[in-house]
Formats: C-alpha cells, structure tokens, sequence
C-alpha cells in the first residue's frame, strides 16, 4: 500500500488509506434509477442490504414508477416485502411517498435536501444517499449504524447521535468527499471493523485509529 505523505492530519490519513482501500465505494444496493434508489433505502432500515437486494427485483418489476406504486394494493405491497423487518410501516412509506412524488413532483424524485426530508419517513440519511449517490449532490453524509461506529473508534466524533456524527464528519472531510467517504466507512464497517469482532490485526487504518470503546482481551 503506497505512503501516505509526511505531515498528514489523522484525518488526511484515513481519507488516503481509504481512497486506497475503496476508490469506488458506492451502495451496495440494487438500483437503476433515483426513484429505485429512494425505495431501496427506505427498505433497508432495520434490513441488510443483501436482503433487500433479494426483494427488489421483483418489486421494481411489478411497481417499476411511483405512479404505479402510489396505486399498489397495500396487501398485495406488504406480501412482497414482507421477508423485510417492518414491512406493514414500510409499505405504507413507500405507498405516501410514492403519492407526493406523483403530486408535486411529476413522479420524479426531487433533488433537494428540503425537499427529501419533507416526504414521509425520509430522513438525512436516506436522503443523502440518494442526493448523492443517485445525482452527484453533496447535500451530507449519511451515517447509518456502520459508520456511526467507525467514526467513533477512530476518534473522528464524541458523539452518539447520526446527525451529530454527520456534522463533525462534515467539518473534516471535503465537501466533495462526503458521500464517497459515507459509502467508505460503511464498507470498512460491513466488513472490517465489525460490531463484535473487528479485524484490527491488518486493518489499513489502524494506526490512525484511537480504538475508543474497544478493550484489549485479556492475557
């Protein structure tokens, strides 16, 4: 792995090693446009990623615009997304949001925070993946349980609450950077710096990382 330049910042370090480890890193979610987006997002609360993979081929199929959504047979929509958590309350989501698509917006998924965040169930999170990943707009970044940890055990936020994360990930990382670097610490906390067991022994940021809230195991 090439060295990163005397001088760094902490920060200036873990943005190299993980533009080195991820130069791409995007969702891993299904989408091919920004409606698809938004529904997969919206899914994936309380929901892997791969599990909503699994359920939104057939979806997209069946409901491929918000108009045909904003129409969907509640029960009909609950059957099929009912291998997720939640799926009554989701399905109702996407059904209301679907509405206000088709009402103000011609259908179309508007490219505004504001905006966003005014439909029903959307909040920063699922609106910075969206405005980000699906039109290029570095509106935040979102902080889902992944990068929540991340973030605190590399001592880049104190904090416990996303949109208090968010804002002190917003003041170290350009602007430029924030849903690539979202997208980032998602991967390395999917599948490096684990909830119960992360892999520290090799980890490319492990020396910049101050490993709060992590204990030694015993001798």
């Amino acid at each position: 792995m090439e060295a990163v330049p005397k001088g760094a910042t902490a920060i200036d370090q873990i943005r190299a090693r993980l533009r080195q480890l991820y130069p791409e890193a995007t969702t891993e979610l299904l989408w091919e446009n920004p409606f698809q987006l938004l529904v997969a997002t919206i899914l994936a609360a309380q929901a892997t990623d791969r599990k909503v993979n699994e359920i939104t081929p057939l979806l997209f199929a069946r409901y491929p615009t918000a108009e045909k959504l904003a129409a969907a047979d509640l029960q009909e929509l609950e059957s099929l997304i009912r291998p997720l958590g939640y799926y009554r309350q989701k399905a109702r989501t996407l059904m209301a949001v679907s509405r206000v698509l088709v009402e103000r917006y011609g259908g179309e998924v508007p490219r505004s925070m504001e905006a966003l965040t005014a439909l029903p169930g959307v909040g920063r999170k699922t609106a910075a993946v969206v405005l980000g990943t699906a039109y290029g707009i570095q509106e935040g970044i979102a902080v889902d349980t992944h990068v929540g940890r991340v973030a605190q055990r590399l001592g880049l936020s104190r904090h416990r609450q996303p949109e208090r994360i968010e804002a002190d990930l917003m003041r170290l990382v350009p602007r430029q950077e924030w849903t690539w670097f979202g997208h980032a610490l998602t991967l390395h906390g999917r599948y490096t710096c684990t909830a119960r067991r992360p892999r520290c022994a090799g980890c490319a940021l492990e020396p910049y990382c101050e490993k709060v809230g992590l204990h030694p195991s015993p001798a």
